[in-house]
């Protein structure tokens, strides 16, 4: 029987994550969020968004069940939808466990769902540690045609909120999928340019 919700914390490895949202900015082709309902035996399809308390209560439940190594918010959507959540949430660990990394998984589109905020700043105050951004295009054409943004300058407010990111001393790293349509190198070349981290992402294959 499945659950009438899904789950807000779950976890891979050493890493404890936090699944805040299901609504994305990005309809990219190759998200397995929408062919399965979860991964690693959790179910992260949301039947209804957690409120930031109730984000908090799960996390209680679990953070001091074993010495994590960070805690993420990435889960089946975009954590920047819920900025406000995202930044309480994390000064409640950064108050309460601040020996306790804190990432962000992202795609970038931060800024176009905040308009009139300054994101970075915002992060960087709150003490996130690392913030990890998919660019999964090496130019607007393929990043449109892979992603399938819900803005039309998606692809260059990516690229500014990369850069502002660093501006603020949050560690960044630059993240795409090894994907036929994109030109890795040139993304790697990219984060080298500007002396950022860069991490490729395999491929999950759909199997039927």
């Amino acid at each position: 029987m499945l659950k009438k919700n899904g789950d807000i914390v779950y976890w891979l490895e050493d890493s404890l994550y936090l699944n805040i949202t299901n609504r994305c900015s990005n309809k990219c082709y190759f998200c397995f969020r929408h062919f399965w309902d979860g991964i690693a035996g959790f179910r992260l399809k949301l039947g209804k968004e957690p409120s930031t308390e109730q984000v908090i209560k799960e996390l209680k439940k679990h953070i001091s069940r074993r010495r994590w190594e960070e805690v993420v918010f990435c889960g089946f959507g975009e954590p920047t939808i819920r900025l406000d959540c995202v930044l309480e949430v994390a000064r409640w660990i950064k108050k309460y466990y601040p020996f306790l990394k804190i990432r962000l998984n992202t795609n970038g589109h931060a800024v176009l769902l905040n308009p009139n905020r300054d994101v970075a700043r915002e992060l960087k105050g709150v003490g996130i540690d690392i913030v990890s951004v998919s660019l999964n295009g090496h130019d607007e054409e393929t990043y449109n045609k892979v992603c399938r943004p819900e803005f039309r300058e998606a692809y260059k407010n990516v690229i500014n909120f990369i850069l502002a990111l660093k501006d603020t001393g949050i560690d960044t790293e630059i993240t795409a999928v090894e994907l036929p349509e994109i030109d890795i190198q040139k993304i790697q070349d990219f984060a080298k340019k500007i002396n950022v981290k860069f991490r490729l992402r395999q491929f999950i294959p759909l199997i039927y």
